[in-house]
Parts: structure tokens; sequence; C-alpha cells
């Protein structure tokens, strides 16, 4: 299990990426010069270092598992899996809602994550038989009475393959039932995660992620009250294959999983 050890670690790791970050976020830069490096590659890459190299001073026999620097003691039966910036879009654009995700596993499976804002100053840290803390305080879900009428949300409809889009888009209309125009909110990656921790939003629908973008999501979600699995339900751990369902209310996981699975051929 996590240690009080352990999240006062990833909280400094996230404290380091943060402070690698935030230079870089809306900041001037000339394309022409970086075309190689742009402002996203050098925040990631800072950001990424500054928490491996804590990682090798104060766990230097645990393996990590990085977005931008690969994996080092892969066999090590504690992983720690991090994604500096995970919503590259958002950051590019300048918009807060991209996140530093840090994710601590034990034999593949999500033992303690940490959502991190780090220009808005957001921070949801989960730990695995814990509440899930949001600044400090307990954050919850939300209950859902129904699916019509609860608010989903979702990166893009452009990253679902077109058959996967067809299974989420009868996922959508479930939702929105007669209300079409109220629509599901896109953008926000890791970010609309933490707002389903809190209560703000009620089911994420994704697919394609990878270990790194997703590790971390499910202490978060699950110490708030909430459910994490994939699109057949099973629960997710190093092997999956990166189609995910958060739900902010565990009891419409057969109805979720029921809409998307109905869907015109």
């Amino acid at each position: 299990m996590a240690l009080p050890d352990d999240i006062t670690l990833a909280n400094a790791l996230a404290d380091a990426a943060g402070a690698a970050i935030r230079p870089f976020f809306r900041a001037p830069y000339d394309i022409e010069a970086k075309a190689d490096a742009s402002p996203v590659t050098e925040a990631d890459r800072a950001a990424e270092l500054a928490m491996r190299g804590l990682l090798e001073t104060q766990r230097p026999a645990d393996g990590i598992i990085g977005e931008e620097f690969g994996t080092v003691r892969e066999g090590a039966s504690r992983q720690w899996v991090l994604d500096p910036i995970d919503g590259t879009r958002s950051f590019i654009a300048g918009r807060p809602i991209f996140g530093t995700l840090i994710a601590l596993m034990q034999d593949g499976w999500p033992i303690l994550g940490i959502i991190d804002q780090p220009i808005s100053g957001e921070r949801w840290v989960g730990a695995m038989g814990q509440p899930t803390l949001f600044n400090g305080k307990p954050a919850r879900t939300r209950r859902c009475r129904a699916l019509e009428g609860a608010q989903l949300a979702t990166t893009s409809p452009h990253l679902f393959s077109a058959h996967d889009g067809e299974h989420y888009l009868a996922l959508a209309a479930a939702v929105a039932g007669d209300r079409l125009g109220q629509g599901p909110i896109y953008g926000g990656d890791c970010y609309n995660y933490g707002l389903l921790a809190s209560g703000h939003v009620d089911i994420v629908c994704e697919t394609g992620l990878k270990l790194h973008d997703f590790a971390a999501l499910v202490p978060v979600v699950e110490g708030a009250g909430g459910h994490m699995c994939d699109w057949s339900g099973e629960p997710l751990h190093e092997a999956s294959a990166g189609d995910v369902i958060a739900m902010g209310d565990p009891a419409r996981l057969e109805d979720v999983i029921g809409a998307l699975s109905h869907h015109h051929d």
C-alpha cells in the first residue's frame, strides 16, 4: 500500500514538476529558432527530469515509467508512473486545464495518484484506502440518479476511432436524452477526472490512453467515491488497453456499459 512517506514524496514530485512547467506556460517563443523543441517539449522534459532526479535520490530501488525518458528498473514491484504534461494541446493553447500525473503502482496496480494543475494551483491526491484530497480537503463525487441528464466529458471526439466513436456517440445520445443542446464537455484531459472527483462532472469516457495517462486517475476517482474501469467493466492495471470509463456514481456502471454497447453497425 501507499505509505505516508510515499504521499509526501508524491506531493514533492508534483511541486518540482510545477516549478519546472510554469516558466514555459504562455511564454513567448520563436517557432523558427526552436523547430525541434517546442515550449511543451522543453517543459515536459524539465518537469520529468526534476521528478526523476528526486526519485533516484529518495527511492533508488523503485522503478520509473516516464512518458519522456522511458522505463528504468522494469522488474521492480513498485513503479512510479510519470506524465509531466497530460493535455499538450491545452498547454500549447494557453488553457490551464492540462495536468501533471504521478502514480505509484504496486505489482502493476495503481495505489497512489496525483492530478496536479500547476497554474491554477489545484491538486487531487488519491491513495488506496484513503479519501481523496483536493488541496488538502476531502473531495467527493456526486450521486447521479440516471444516465439521462448526466454531465459527460471527454477530451475530444476526434480521438476516437470510427468504431469506438460510434459507441461513444451512443453513450452521448443516452446521456443527452431530449436535451441535445446541452451535450458533453470537450477538452480537459486529466482535469476532467479531477472535476469528476470533486462532484462537478458525472462521467468521463475515453479510449487510446497509455498507462501514464490513466494510472494516476484511478486512486483519485475511487478515493472520492467514484469508479473507474475499462469499457467492459474490468479494473484498470498496467496491461489495460486504454479504453476507460470514470463515473462519479458507481450505481451507473451497468447503464454506461449498456449504452456504450448499443450502436448501429
